[in-house]
């Protein structure tokens, strides 16, 4: 009976201590599972927080703001050319070929109108010449003998035939000293003179191209020169077709070439095309250009154009307050650390506290997070915003220095403890 008593406590002790064992295994599992859920939710939180020193904080230069109602443009952007009307651009060439005697202007120089740019030497205007007096002097005896004639013919004196053979050469002369006259005229010569036929520009610019050399063959048909007037410069950009019901006369336009210092130069639309240019099925939209702004443009210049379409109040941040990372874009707010910071000092921390101050100020930590927005249209140097979660009407969003903040965020500006 003893033996069996004994037997039935140690039984029960054993059982004990397997459901103790269990329950302490399972306890166990679930402060394991507790732990695993905490560190991914913070390894989750740092990759989209950074810290800072306060001697970091200062150095950068971060500036913080708040979200601010902005009137933008919403815009078309369009790319295109800067090029000039045909009737501001002459490719010269010559209607009587020579040889090249001077040439007397250099590429880039300015012209006006009616300026000589070279010589060339041809005989022939010699024999235009003689024509023309030949002409002239022919017309000078029949005029004297057609009044002769009609002299005597209003007396009955001569029959009228002899009168009408004087006419007629008369008419032949005058025909001829005005070809020749017209000849020497289109060529911007004298009716005497010299047998060098003068290169003249037909309006005023910079010279371009010149493609002839001295002694060399001008030949007829083949440009010499290129002048170019820049005063009425414009754009020719490209708009695609979706985009066209959105276009209109009188729409402003801006762009902004790096040659000028990014110097914002506006526009208008002139003239839309009505048929496409090219299988890209784009149309030709020409917008004008300031007179002022053109005087150091160039013809051909590839430029990315801003078509305004209409003006909107919108939620907006400084440009540089938006960063990319990935295909996602970032906005960063500064938070406030300072209660968890003054929970984790300890007894120690206090007591070194007044002894040094200012190494413990270097180590102070100003947070930030990343919040994730989706950008609008961009103008005047404000980019609109429209935030993926809410965040608090007083949040302090950084306005500058948000690029060293995504560097550090990636592990290219942590400092070192």
């Amino acid at each position: 009976m003893k033996n069996l008593i004994i037997n039935t406590f140690s039984n029960i002790k054993i059982k004990t201590t397997l459901l103790l064992l269990a329950s302490c295994l399972i306890l166990l599992s679930s402060c394991g599972e507790k732990k695993t859920e905490e560190a991914d939710h913070e390894e989750e939180k740092s990759e989209n927080e950074v810290a800072l020193t306060a001697v970091q904080f200062k150095t950068v230069g971060i500036e913080t703001g708040s979200l601010e109602s902005r009137n933008l443009n919403l815009v078309i952007k369009a790319n295109g050319y800067t090029t000039v009307p045909p009737q501001n651009m002459a490719n010269i060439s010559t209607l009587i070929g020579g040889t090249v005697k001077d040439i007397l202007v250099l590429e880039g120089t300015f012209v006006n109108k009616g300026k000589v740019l070279a010589t060339i030497q041809n005989l022939e205007v010699v024999e235009m010449q003689e024509d023309y007096n030949s002409a002239v002097a022919n017309i000078e005896y029949l005029q004297l003998e057609y009044n002769r004639q009609k002299t005597l013919s209003d007396e009955d004196v001569n029959p009228k035939k002899v009168l009408q053979e004087v006419k007629a050469k008369l008419a032949v002369e005058r025909a001829r000293a005005k070809a020749s006259k017209s000849k020497l005229q289109a060529l911007n010569m004298n009716t005497s003179g010299s047998s060098l036929v003068p290169i003249v520009s037909p309006i005023s610019g910079y010279v371009g191209k010149i493609s002839i050399a001295k002694g060399a063959f001008a030949e007829t048909g083949v440009t010499l020169f290129e002048v170019v007037d820049n005063t009425q410069m414009h754009l020719d950009l490209d708009v695609y077709e979706k985009d066209l019901g959105s276009i209109s006369v009188g729409q402003t336009i801006d762009f902004i070439l790096t040659n000028q210092g990014n110097k914002s130069i506006k526009g208008k639309i002139f003239g839309i095309n009505k048929s496409f240019s090219n299988d890209s099925k784009t149309v030709a939209v020409h917008a004008k250009i300031n007179p002022a702004d053109s005087k150091d443009l160039i013809s051909g210049m590839y430029v990315s154009a801003n078509i305004s379409i209409k003006n909107s109040t919108v939620p907006a941040l400084p440009k540089e307050a938006v960063v990319k990372n990935g295909d996602k874009y970032f906005v960063y707010i500064q938070e406030d650390h300072e209660e968890k910071d003054t929970a984790k000092k300890t007894e120690a921390d206090e007591h070194k506290e007044g002894e040094a101050h200012s190494e413990e100020e270097g180590h102070n930590e100003v947070h930030f997070k990343a919040i994730e927005v989706i950008p609008g249209t961009t103008d005047l140097g404000y980019t609109e915003v429209k935030f993926v979660e809410a965040i608090p009407a007083d949040a302090k969003i950084v306005v500058k220095g948000s690029f060293y903040l995504l560097s550090a965020m990636k592990g290219g500006g942590e400092h070192e403890e």
